[in-house]
């Protein structure tokens, strides 16, 4: 059987669409991924020139830093805000950590969070510290279905803003620019809608008709 037309599968499916589409009153709907691991670079220096005009080969030297960050992505659906966090690790302490983030973001009625079934997602350590924190509840999409987490489609645009083409020197610098592109996009920021738009409808300037 297609893990795609499983009843199991459709079932997910349908209740994440459902909040897309129709979200409980009073409560707020966010969707949590994770990207990375983003790795520092490092290079070595510019070649320099000798005193006759000749220039100078640097030797050829690349390496990864040992610091791995991961950022942590939490997509707001109503109006697209977005709330972000750098971590050394996606374990289950820095999800919780983030977790707070989101409630402290929506002070407000319930939280529902849209998210992969990565382990520290669903670990003993976050279903304890979820009981003491009853307005988050998950929503896990179904395995092999990362197309239904919204929060993929604003990683692409946070790469492309904030990623592509840089060399990062350490995790400090991969926060700095986590940060100031969060806010650039924020203030931008326009409601997530699920589905296809609907195309527009086409207006005929002139008519011709054809006589044989």
């Amino acid at each position: 059987m297609d893990p795609f037309e499983g009843p199991r599968f459709r079932g997910k499916r349908t209740r994440v669409v459902g909040l897309y589409t129709r979200p409980p009153d009073d409560a707020t709907v966010v969707c949590v991924d994770e990207l990375g691991p983003v790795i520092p670079r490092t290079f070595p220096p510019a070649p320099g020139w000798s005193p006759d005009g000749h220039r100078i080969k640097a030797e050829l030297d690349y390496g990864r830093g040992p610091e791995k960050t991961w950022v942590y992505g939490g997509l707001r659906v109503a109006d697209g805000q977005q709330v972000t966090m750098t971590a050394s690790s996606r374990n289950s302490v820095f999800y919780q950590q983030f977790l707070q983030k989101l409630e402290q973001a929506n002070p407000v009625g319930d939280i529902y969070v849209i998210t992969d079934n990565l382990s520290s997602h669903n670990s003993l350590s976050t279903r304890a510290w979820l009981e003491d924190h009853p307005r988050i509840r998950h929503v896990f999409i179904p395995v092999g279905a990362c197309w239904l987490n919204l929060q993929e489609g604003w990683w692409r645009i946070f790469r492309k803003a904030a990623l592509a083409g840089q060399t990062f020197a350490g995790p400090d610098e991969i926060t700095q620019a986590t940060e100031l592109t969060t806010a650039q996009l924020n203030a931008r920021a326009r409601p997530w809608i699920w589905g296809r738009p609907v195309p527009p409808a086409r207006h005929l300037r002139r008519r011709y008709t054809y006589r044989l």
